[in-house]
């Protein structure tokens, strides 16, 4: 009887030796394989989200609109492109467009300067202020963020007010100090200053953040050792935080001159009737206004177009010095 039993079960073993090969280890064979391809696939699911928006809506459109700028389309007739090469670059770099194209890319430059400059400057003061126990510091850092959280055309109208001609608040406060009023929409300086100051209050709360964020990861021994070496608030203030916040400073002004270069609605709401070209003289036109203004306003898609990557080659070019420079600074360290 035992013998029967131990023999029943030595069967499976002996069924499992005699059968084909590759037979029971089929299931864990595949399941082997499931869990290889779930292990290196779900990864590529996880991010694939994200490239196929970017590709719907950012690789396509840049790769249509670079194929838009060689040829010559009308607003009216998208579908009729006329090829044309290099035409459209050569008008605004040298053709009869290169007046507007370089004196757009002029103002474009100073009106980053006239409000990158200042705004951050303004930025890193507030910061260092909130960085200190202050009393109500969790109200002032959230009020730092309403001018950010305002629609360009809120803003903007409200500015082109306070800038108005007739009865405006400038010219008011102009006045208390015998000054005569200033057209500020109509001169070239003036006009390019009123719209700064509305890119540098929307800004400057924002940027301000960021330095507040990146000065409370700045360690307190190193303020500590300032102290003790007689340094007043002021030197630590140059010789601590400044350096430890170079990087940060780098990457703000290159996300404003970014910004700049894509200036668009501050200018076109402030010009009223003439917003759609910088002005009633271009005084204030931007690579955006321009490029608006020779596709919609001109119909001439491909000259937009071309304009369009002309700014992306700026872009890419601000990008590669700042890379260049965030190298050096690392190094120096």
């Amino acid at each position: 009887m035992a013998t029967s039993i131990r023999t029943a079960r030595r069967e499976p073993a002996d069924q499992a030796a005699t059968s084909p090969p590759g037979h029971g280890r089929t299931p864990t064979g595949l399941r082997t394989r499931l869990r290889r391809w779930d292990r290196t696939g779900s990864p590529y699911l996880f991010v694939a989200p994200f490239f196929v928006v970017f590709a719907v809506f950012g690789l396509f459109p840049l790769l249509y609109t670079g194929w838009l700028s060689l040829h010559q389309v009308s607003l009216y007739n998208v579908d009729r492109t006329d090829w044309v090469g290099l035409q459209n670059y050569h008008d605004l770099l040298f053709g009869p467009a290169s007046e507007l194209f370089w004196r757009a890319l002029r103002n474009t430059v100073t009106l980053g300067l006239l409000s990158t400059v200042p705004q951050l400057l303004i930025a890193l003061g507030l910061a260092h202020l909130l960085n200190y126990r202050l009393p109500a510091r969790g109200f002032f850092r959230t009020a730092l963020l309403a001018p950010y959280a305002t629609s360009v055309a809120a803003a903007t109208l409200v500015f082109a007010l306070i800038f108005s001609p007739e009865g405006g608040m400038a010219n008011w406060l102009l006045g208390l100090v015998d000054a005569g009023p200033i057209r500020w929409e109509s001169g070239t300086w003036s006009s390019q200053i009123a719209v700064s100051v509305i890119v540098v209050w929307r800004w400057t709360g924002y940027n301000a953040l960021i330095y507040l964020a990146a000065m409370q990861a700045v360690p307190r021994e190193l303020y500590e050792a300032a102290a003790i070496d007689g340094a007043n608030r002021w030197k630590q203030f140059r010789h601590v935080t400044i350096p430890e916040l170079r990087p940060t400073i780098l990457f703000t002004v290159v996300v404003s001159f970014i910004g700049s270069t894509q200036l668009f609605g501050e200018p076109y709401l402030f010009g009223g009737q003439s917003g759609h070209q910088g002005g009633t003289n271009h005084q204030y036109e931007t690579l955006g206004i321009l490029m608006y203004d020779q596709g919609f306003h001109y119909s001439l898609l491909g000259r937009a177009s071309a304009i369009a990557w002309l700014m992306f080659g700026l872009l890419l070019v601000v990008g590669l010095a700042n890379t260049l420079i965030a190298r050096r600074l690392r190094a120096a360290k």
